[in-house]
């Protein structure tokens, strides 16, 4: 197994008048833009290695799988340090609104348990859908305002929709989190359109969860303009999960760092990038 180190700001970041970056959600600040699962790995120690090749400081549980003691979830809970990562409990397996607000309420309480007596965040899935696994966006809308008025930090799970994107923004989620494509699918990005309209329009930040196969994949949602990426199932079906983690940070640093940057603008024709004067001429 090739044992990583845990990535810093310098691996990219070459010189000192680059600015600070940190992503902000819900008045909780984040160095790192990538957040990653628990969910799908070999075993524990793959998902431990995984989780600090990434370099990530948000990490999702799915609350029931831990509650239940689902297959590769027994001792999940103990298995991560959370003095340095951030829970965001998901409420998958949630076919409706009123389970998903149930199964929120006990995330909060598991995120107690475990040291992070300030923590409200939830990643709201409602998804009745077992074929595509599409999310259900009346029941999300639903769970979300309720969850809302009741303090929780909404991160909603939605198809790439942006009319409701905005709404779910207009009721208070803390972020909107448009898939690219099916869950598990490794099809990458397939709703570049609809992405690009929801993040112009946001006014909080846009994470692009599921579908995202390889780090060009989270490099590219990067250069969109998304303000994070979160990523599962690449990692934890790679040959090599630590690794394609440590490939994930990378591509989630050089895609944000390039969208800073300024792309320049396609042409139609050539234009050569050394200067015409001075040529020798015959």
């Amino acid at each position: 197994m090739l044992q990583l180190s845990r990535p810093t700001s310098s691996d990219l970041d070459q010189s000192s008048d680059l600015p600070a970056d940190p992503l902000i959600i819900a008045g909780r600040t984040f160095k790192s833009r990538l957040m990653t699962g628990t969910g799908k790995y070999r075993s524990i120690e793959e998902m431990q290695q995984s989780v600090i090749a990434s370099g990530c400081e948000i990490v999702t549980v799915a609350v029931r799988r831990v509650q239940t003691k689902a297959p590769g979830h027994e001792g999940l809970a103990e298995a991560l340090d959370w003095t340095k990562i951030w829970m965001l409990p998901n409420t998958a397996g949630c076919k409706t609104a009123e389970e998903a607000i149930r199964v929120a309420r006990l995330g909060r309480e598991m995120a107690k348990l475990l040291g992070q007596e300030d923590n409200n965040f939830v990643k709201l899935e409602v998804i009745p859908d077992l074929k595509y696994l599409l999310p259900d966006p009346i029941g999300t809308l639903e769970a979300a305002e309720q969850l809302v008025k009741e303090g929780f930090a909404v991160l909603p799970y939605i198809n790439a929709d942006p009319l409701l994107a905005k709404r779910l923004e207009e009721v208070g989620c803390a972020t909107v989190m448009p898939l690219g494509s099916p869950i598990g699918s490794g099809q990458g990005i397939k709703n570049e359109a609809n992405i690009q309209i929801i993040i112009e329009n946001a006014g909080i930040p846009v994470v692009v969860d599921a579908g995202l196969a390889t780090p060009s994949e989270a490099s590219q949602a990067m250069e969109m303009g998304a303000d994070a990426v979160l990523i599962n199932s690449a990692i934890a079906g790679a040959k090599n999960p630590a690794a394609m983690a440590r490939a994930m940070s990378l591509g989630v640093q050089a895609g944000r760092l390039a969208n800073l940057a300024g792309r320049i603008p396609v042409k139609v024709y050539a234009s050569a990038s050394s200067p015409l004067s001075g040529t020798i001429s015959d």
